[in-house]
């Protein structure tokens, strides 16, 4: 499966979370953004650990939900 990552800049408060735990996929400005691209396994924990609840993880080959 490959992912495709979707930040709800609205609900993202900054915390910075993402960009602790893949610096490679995401930046920190006013709200967090894709830079990059990462292994399914490190988008997953990247999305878990963002306490908004910001990011949505797409499957990139059927549009289907991920997480959350």
């Amino acid at each position: 499966m490959t992912y495709t990552v979707q930040i709800d800049t609205r609900a993202c408060a900054a915390h910075g979370d993402c960009v602790d735990t893949a610096p490679e996929v995401f930046a920190l400005d006013d709200v967090a953004t894709v830079i990059g691209t990462g292994p399914d396994e490190l988008l997953l924990a990247a999305a878990e650990a963002c306490p908004s609840a910001a990011i949505t993880l797409i499957d990139a080959g059927t549009g289907e939900q991920i997480y959350p």
